[in-house]
Order: structure tokens, then C-alpha cells, then sequence
């Protein structure tokens, strides 16, 4: 149960000095026994997880890391990720968290944009990260993941904390990533705004799954146990079979999901499932599948969202209370009411702010805003509007504050005159209760515009016709919305942080050819 406030939550703590060292020392002299980090078989109390990081700290130090220097990390979720965040942090250097399934061009590319020193790698990721220092000749050097690492002494951690501490890559949803720079300030506000989110408490244990080269996975849940002094619960990745005896043998009390994760349980046997688990906080359902899984699964608080890698942790539901229908959620805040925080704009193509009702681009003005795009000087300010971060997200706000999303402005569909958002179509189809995910992409139409093609992946034992998609949708979307043609398929294109990827879609010159021109007539009597 919820015990404390989440103003009570950090106020269990002495008051640190902004850095992530100092986060971590404070929470551990209030008992440096406590269980702070578990991976696998190893187990780390507050105190034993800050003298690894000071010695993994010594050793990079040792081969010559300084402050602004990049160390990348690429490999499967582990506890090394936390390690090397507050050792990098620690030193002044970059903590870059990198996909263990890149392919040997992403992780040259991302190699040689981020101007590593260095890459720490495990058993899987080792041989891409060798052929990737191959391709891009730079004076790089890389080293396997083990305990070698912590045989130095260890050394006093610190660093600026307004200075850039982690590079996080965007998914790359429309081409290429940026590495999004963060300061150690910006790190941990993030981790006490979730605190807030989520009401995590001392006591709560923190499932991740979710990749820690993304967003949510470091600064919501790493970030968050931090900062609530809960433990933390490192695992490899994400297994649809063993979700819940996974949290079951972990006792775990909060995760993180994401669209994806939460349709593949919902469809998974029920024989997987176990009744006996201890999890009473899931963040990052969306709304349409919230009572379904309280239903089926029993968990009690389910909170949505929206951030960006930018800006992280704007809007969320309510952690109890109802949601409007299709909202994502009001305006977050810090758990000391008094902190300024996040500020929303809704805006027309002239920046000029629309009335309440109104769709337009959402523009943020947040404390926890990136420091800027790593050697993009110029892509950085083409996202600012002096203060405010231009999301590109079209979204509509109404007289209570509650804040919808309507697309990306780059998933808007035109057809015969009108912009269909993308987005809106993915939703109201991945409601049919056979249907996993879907994309639906604008295509040439004969009639100048697009036509829509839906791309739609089924659960495994479904029959779903091509027509019975179209006819799903003829009794939920207004006649333009529709679909003129479906196309199944079990391979998804998905980003590393599992988003469909769209540009991908949207690139298969195949798409049109494989799809089924569904019978409008038909669906529509």
C-alpha cells in the first residue's frame, strides 16, 4: 500500500547536491543495506552499487575517460547500465545507452555521430561493435562487460549537474536518430516527476523491461527508483511468456509498458497467467485497453502519458480517478507543488495560440527540456520557438485541461481534400479484439491525393478476412476515414523502442502490390 505522499517520499532523504552520485548517496545513508539494484543472480545494496559504480568510475578513468567524453553502452538490459550511468555521470563524462541488436551500419552510424571514447559491450552486442569500430577508423576502444571492471579503487564521484550527463537516441520513427542530451539535473527531476506519477514509494519494487536506451525505461523507471529509494529490477528484456511469473519471483509492485507489450498480454493463454502477483502499478497503458487489463489481471493503478525523449514526463492520467474517454491526460507535475513545471501551447501554423477545442501543434515549456541535439546546432533550434519545444505532435486541449492527441503532423493522410490523422485509424482499429497492431499509411490514389492502406498484424489463431477489417471499420470511422485497401502481416516494422515504424512502411514500394483492395460497398451496408 501506499504509505507516503510523493512529497513525503523525498523528503525521507537529506537534500543532495544535484548530482546523481549524491541522489544515490542520500538514499543509501538511510540504510546502506537495502536492496537498491537485482540482476539475474546479483544483488546490490545502496552501498555496494555506489562503491561498483566509483571503482567502474576508476576504470574508465584509468583508460583515460574525461569529462564530455562519450562511453558508449551496448548491450542487453543489465545492471552495468546503471553502474556506468552514475560512474560516467560521476566523472563529468556522457553515459550513451546503445541497441545490442543493431545491425553492424546503425551502430557504426551512431558510433561515429556520437564521437564515442569508448564502448563497454556484452557477449551479444560484442562482435557488432567490433566490425562498427572497423567501419568508422576512429580511435575508439571497446571493452566486455564483467567484473574486471570494478577491481580499482574506487574514486569520489561527482560532475556538474547541469552538464550533459546521457545521450539517448530518438527511435528514428522518421529517418535518422539525434542523440537528445540530458544534464544530471534533468535526469533526476525526471526520475522525481514519475515519483509523482506513479506514487512509487521506498518499499516498491520496479520492474524494467523496457529498453534502457529509451526514454521511458532510463528516466521514468531507473531515474524513478533513484529518486523514491525503491529497488530496482533489471531485466534482459521483455518475455510475453514469462511476464508474470517473472513478476511473481520478483515480487515486483511497478513496470513500465508500452502499447505493444500491454496488446501482447492481453492475447497471450490464460495459462500463463499467474493471480498471485504483487503488481499494483503499471505505467503507460494506453486508455482504450485500461479496463481490460484491470479486469483480466487484477492491477489496481494503470497510468497513461505522453513525453518525448525531448521532454520527458508533460502529461499523464490520473494515478486513481476516472480519464476522459480518449485523453491522454492532463498537465504532470513535480511532487512539491510550489516547483514550476511544465507548460503546454496549443498553436495554429503561425505559432498564434487556438481556443480550447481547437486541434494545433502542442509547444512545451519544461524544466526537464534536452539540452539540444548532439552536433545538430541547427536541428535544435529548428525545434525551439525561443523557450517552447515544438513536439510536432498535433494534439486539442478542452476547458478542463485534459489534452487529446490527434497524429504526428508527418502522419497526417490527405484524401480528397482532407487530413486523416494516422494515428486516429491505428487506435480505432487495434480495438478489434483479433487485431495486435495496426499502421495505416497514405498510398497514391488514381484521384490525386492518398488513398489509406492499412497494415494490420493478427493474433495468431485468428481467421480475420482483409473485408471483415473493412467492415470493422465502416461501423467505427466516418466514410473518408475508411480503408481502400488491408494488408495482414507478422512482421511488423517496428523501431527499437517498439513503435511501428512508419518510414519504413511508407518505403515499401511492394506494400500496394501485396494488399487486398477491400469491397467499400460492402462494408459500408
Amino acid at each position: 500500500t501506499d504509505r507516503y505522499s510523493s512529497a513525503e517520499v523525498l523528503a525521507l532523504y537529506r537534500e543532495h547536491d544535484g548530482t546523481l552520485a549524491d541522489l544515490v548517496r542520500s538514499r543509501a545513508e538511510t540504510d546502506s543495506g537495502r536492496e537498491m539494484l537485482v540482476c539475474g543472480e546479483r544483488s546490490l545494496s545502496w552501498a555496494q552499487a555506489l562503491d561498483a559504480a566509483g571503482r567502474l568510475a576508476a576504470y574508465l578513468h584509468g583508460r583515460g575517460v574525461v569529462a564530455g567524453d562519450r562511453v558508449l553502452v551496448m548491450g542487453r538490459n543489465s545492471d552495468w547500465h546503471v553502474l556506468a550511468l552514475l560512474a560516467t555521470a560521476g566523472l563529468g563524462a556522457v553515459f550513451v545507452p546503445v541497441n545490442p541488436d543493431f545491425k553492424v551500419e546503425e551502430a557504426a552510424y551512431v558510433l561515429r555521430q556520437s564521437g564515442a571514447r569508448a564502448v563497454l559491450c556484452d557477449e551479444v552486442a560484442a562482435a557488432t561493435a567490433e566490425a562498427a569500430r572497423a567501419e568508422v577508423d576512429e580511435d575508439v576502444w571497446i571493452e566486455r562487460l564483467g567484473e574486471h571492471l570494478l577491481t580499482a579503487e574506487p574514486m569520489a564521484l561527482g560532475g556538474d549537474p547541469k552538464a550533459p550527463c546521457a545521450m539517448i537516441y530518438t527511435s528514428g520513427t522518421t529517418g535518422f536518430p539525434k542523440g537528445v542530451l540530458h544534464s544530471q539535473q534533468s535526469v533526476i527531476a525526471a526520475g522525481e516527476s514519475f515519483v509523482e506519477r506513479v506514487q512509487l514509494q521506498p518499499h516498491d519494487r520496479v520492474l524494467a523491461i523496457l529498453p534502457l536506451f529509451h526514454v521511458n525505461g532510463l528516466l521514468y523507471s531507473v531515474a524513478g527508483a533513484l529518486a523514491a529509494g525503491a529497488t530496482l529490477l533489471v531485466e534482459p528484456k521483455f518475455s510475453a511468456s514469462n511476464f508474470w511469473t517473472t513478476v511473481t519471483r520478483l515480487r515486483a509492485t511497478q513496470v513500465n509498458m508500452i502499447e505493444a507489450i500491454s496488446a501482447i498480454l492481453l492475447n497471450r493463454p490464460e495459462s500463463e497467467y499467474v493471480p498471485e502477483h504483487g503488481l499494483r502499478k503499471i505505467y503507460g497503458i494506453r486508455q482504450a485497453s485500461m479496463q481490460a487489463f484491470r479486469d483480466r489481471f487484477g492491477v489496481p493503478h494503470l497510468v497513461g502519458g505522453y513525453g518525448m525523449t525531448e521532454i520527458p514526463g508533460i502529461l499523464s492520467t490520473p494515478y486513481d480517478g476516472e480519464t476522459p474517454k480518449g485523453s491522454m491526460g492532463r498537465l504532470c507535475r513535480h511532487p512539491d507543488p510550489a516547483r514550476p513545471w511544465a507548460q503546454c501551447r496549443i498553436v495554429d501554423d503561425n505559432g498564434t495560440d487556438v481556443p480550447d477545442g481547437t486541434v494545433g501543434e502542442l509547444w512545451v515549456n519544461t524544466p526537464i527540456v534536452m539540452l539540444g541535439y548532439f552536433r545538430e546546432p541547427e536541428q535544435t533550434a529548428d525545434s525551439f520557438d525561443g523557450d517552447w519545444f515544438k513536439t510536432g505532435d498535433l494534439v486539442r486541449r478542452d476547458e478542463d485541461g485534459w489534452f487529446y492527441f490527434v497524429a504526428r503532423k508527418k502522419d497526417i493522410i490527405r484524401r480528397r481534400g482532407e487530413n486523416i490523422s494516422g494515428a486516429e485509424l491505428d487506435r480505432v482499429v487495434a480495438e478489434h479484439p483479433e487485431i495486435v497492431l495496426a499502421a495505416a499509411v497514405g498510398v497514391p490514389s488514381e484521384m490525386g491525393d492518398d488513398d489509406i492502406l492499412l497494415v494490420v498484424t493478427r493474433r495468431t489463431d485468428s481467421q480475420l478476412t482483409e473485408q471483415e477489417v473493412a467492415d470493422f471499420c465502416s461501423t467505427r470511422l466516418a466514410r473518408i476515414k475508411r480503408p481502400r485497401y488491408v494488408v495482414f502481416t507478422d512482421d511488423m516494422p517496428l523501431t527499437p523502442t517498439g513503435k511501428v515504424a512508419k518510414h519504413r512502411l511508407r518505403a515499401d514500394a511492394t506494400l500496394r502490390d501485396r494488399a487486398c483492395e477491400v469491397d467499400l460497398v460492402t462494408a459500408e451496408q
